[in-house]
């Protein structure tokens, strides 16, 4: 059963909380529902989500518009401790060494899925979208892979 391989709370993490995390945020919580605590955060809070991130999740039902970036320094702030989550989740190899850097002294799962940046990959509004399209795919998949199909909505 898909329960079983979902831990209780994942934090996803990567560059600027800006793409790719939101975008791992938005899809666990339409998938799974509230069968985990979900959040996500950046190594730097420098940026706004990308508004093509927010085009091509729009897209598959996943609404990121409201989402706020933030780092891990000001999840600590507001009183998160990494410590609390299960799971963390690193999208990015900068995130992935302040995820271990942060929780060496905690008994808790990183994992590294190695996620495209899509900016800058390519020019023009239509192809810039595939390649946005691409990364949130390969979220998509390992996010099915790592915890099962999704979970029917309730009511």
């Amino acid at each position: 059963m898909a329960q079983d391989k979902i831990p209780s709370s994942v934090l996803f993490c990567c560059d600027h909380n800006a793409i790719r995390s939101p975008m791992a945020e938005g899809m666990m919580k339409k998938f799974y529902g509230r069968a985990a605590y979900v959040q996500s955060a950046g190594v730097k809070n420098d940026m706004e989500v990308d508004g093509f991130a927010i085009a091509v999740c729009d897209e598959i039902g996943v609404h990121l518009a409201a989402h706020r970036s933030r780092s891990f320094d000001e999840m600590q702030d507001w009183g998160d401790d990494l410590s609390q989550f299960d799971l963390i989740v690193a999208l990015s190899p900068a995130s992935q060494r302040v995820a271990l850097e942060m929780t060496r002294c905690a008994h808790l799962d990183v994992e590294y899925w190695p996620i495209m940046d899509p900016t800058g990959l390519a020019e023009g509004r239509e192809a810039r979208l595939a390649a946005y399209r691409q990364t949130r795919d390969q979220i998509e998949t390992r996010m099915l892979d790592r915890f099962g199909p999704p979970i029917p909505p309730q009511g």
